[in-house]
């Protein structure tokens, strides 16, 4: 299951290919009679949580953040911790607690359908739990939302979907690749994984309960037009990638391929979640090269806010640039 086609990187990219915009998306702003939001005003007014806008094509993306959580530098095998915190020493990227992953996710709007890329740990990992309230902060309603993509079965994709032991997404179909769900509903893998993965099992058990329709994708599928699966197994049995495209424009998000500081400098630096570890390291070295020669626009969750970059080859070295997200009209 190592094999990318072709269409997994072809994404004919041009060189700035995303715009930004501030507030409700043009879905919620109708809906609100308002085209922009006004920052409170005062000693008490309530922090504003991160969301940026962008556009690719025809679609509307908004990054929103859960929150975060800080990673010790001994979860990234492949390295000593100390080597770990080198690197993030180099980058001025040293927490108190090791590496920052924020948990970033993705509101697609074509103007018929808002479709989210998964939900966050919500608040089951880290200073996370605030996914609902960007969401309001930008006017969109959970009932509102018609379709969610789990990119995979760890917590912190799909926290939102069951937090608090409810349907929290009532109207929206849910996708999720279906070798992920049959290793996340497995009693005998969840009774042999460690203790740290046991909530994943838990709340993928709690999501098969909530979203009985569930649908279990089997590798490539578009779920609309211009929005489509890409496999990039590896990282769980059933990692998926989404790509986006309309216009010429491209963006392929791509889950937990990357996280911040280890990569994409290093293929072989793991992360003490994954399940496959030979087979993230075999993904990665594949999908790194080819997408610094794609210069494709990449969206990663665990990068910094909004998450946006893309790979690129420096003598030889794969590095992670920032994309130009903000006025690129």
């Amino acid at each position: 299951m190592l094999t990318l086609s072709r269409r997994a990187f072809t994404f004919g990219l041009p060189v700035t290919s995303a715009a930004v915009a501030y507030g409700p998306s043009s879905r919620a702003a109708s809906a609100q009679g308002q085209t922009s939001s006004t920052p409170q005003q005062g000693a008490h007014a309530k922090p504003l949580p991160p969301a940026a806008q962008f556009k690719v094509g025809r679609f509307t993306i908004t990054a929103l953040a859960d929150g975060y959580a800080d990673m010790p530098f001994g979860y990234f095998p492949g390295r000593s911790a100390q080597q770990v915190e080198e690197m993030a020493n180099a980058m001025a990227a040293t927490k108190p607690g090791g590496i920052r992953f924020v948990f970033n996710q993705y509101l697609v709007d074509d103007g018929e359908r808002l479709i989210l890329i998964d939900t966050g740990p919500a608040g089951t990992l880290g200073k996370t739990g605030h996914l609902p309230s960007a969401m309001e902060a930008i006017g969109v309603r959970p009932d509102s939302i018609d379709a969610v993509i789990v990119t995979h079965m760890h917590q912190d994709h799909m926290g939102g979907l069951v937090a608090g032991g409810r349907q929290n997404f009532p109207k929206a179909e849910v996708y999720v690749d279906r070798r992920d769900v049959a290793y996340w509903t497995d009693p005998a893998k969840r009774a042999s994984a460690p203790d740290y993965l046991k909530a994943s099992f838990d709340i993928s058990a709690e999501m098969m309960r909530l979203y009985p329709k569930l649908q279990q994708t089997d590798g490539e599928r578009q779920i609309t037009r211009g929005v489509s699966i890409v496999d990039l197994t590896g990282h769980t049995p059933g990692h998926i990638g989404v790509r986006i495209e309309d216009g010429g424009q491209s963006l392929i998000m791509v889950s937990d391929m990357l996280f911040p500081v280890v990569h994409p400098a290093a293929t072989d630096i793991n992360f003490v979640f994954e399940q496959d570890r030979e087979a993230a390291k075999a993904m990665r070295a594949k999908f790194f090269p080819r997408a610094a020669e794609e210069k494709v626009l990449i969206a990663a969750t665990h990068m910094p806010f909004p998450g946006l970059g893309r790979i690129m080859s420096d003598g030889g070295k794969m590095r992670w640039m920032t994309a130009e997200w903000a006025y690129q009209d």
